[in-house]
């Protein structure tokens, strides 16, 4: 029971991240993805997870769970599943359709001789999750794009990077977490 209060916890406390975010200003805004039409991988989670852990066996990700939030203004499904003891998968669904308007991975990091070792299985599993939605990268090049964004990240409440139709989102909280999200973007048509 109390994995799963702490798990919620931690998986609010992620959200409640990138819900608001610093600008260079002080001014707080909503995270990308809770603004009015912000795009959707056209994905479930469900289908989501059938396809990572075909193509991931060794890093696999388990079921979501709802998570019960206080906010119901939010027109949004809150999900998480544990990994391990230190690393956790959360998203932000659709009302309705289910499809996925985030991902993210936290890792909870740990002081001593196991910190090296779980940090090396968190950048794993977000080098996989880069990999599936870019797959014309190779796997060393989607763990150099992690570390490159968590490098650029670090100690930002909020750094996004786009690349093509994706945002790549690091929450660097420190000794609280580390968030790596990856999100859709809706791209302008040019115009003729």
């Amino acid at each position: 029971m109390k994995i799963k209060v702490f798990l919620a916890s931690a998986c609010l406390a992620a959200f409640a991240t990138f819900a608001a975010r610093v600008t260079p200003a002080d001014t707080s805004s909503p995270a990308p993805y809770l603004l009015a039409g912000a795009p959707t991988f056209d994905l479930t989670i469900v289908t989501f997870r059938e396809k990572y852990n075909g193509h991931n066996p060794l890093l696999p990700i388990g079921e979501f769970r709802s998570i019960d939030t206080p906010d119901k203004t939010i027109n949004l499904t809150r999900a998480a599943s544990k990994i391990n003891g230190t690393l956790y998968a959360s998203t932000a669904l659709e009302k309705g359709s289910g499809k996925i308007k985030t991902l993210q991975l936290t890792y909870l990091p740990v002081e001593g001789s196991g910190e090296k070792a779980a940090r090396a299985v968190a950048i794993a599993y977000m080098a996989a999750l880069v990999h599936e939605f870019e797959p014309a990268l190779t796997l060393d090049q989607s763990r150099a794009r992690v570390i490159d964004l968590l490098a650029k990240g670090r100690g930002s409440r909020f750094f996004q990077h786009a690349w093509g139709p994706l945002r790549y989102v690091v929450a660097d909280n420190g000794n609280k977490g580390l968030t790596f999200a990856v999100e859709p973007i809706k791209l302008a048509m040019s115009e003729p």
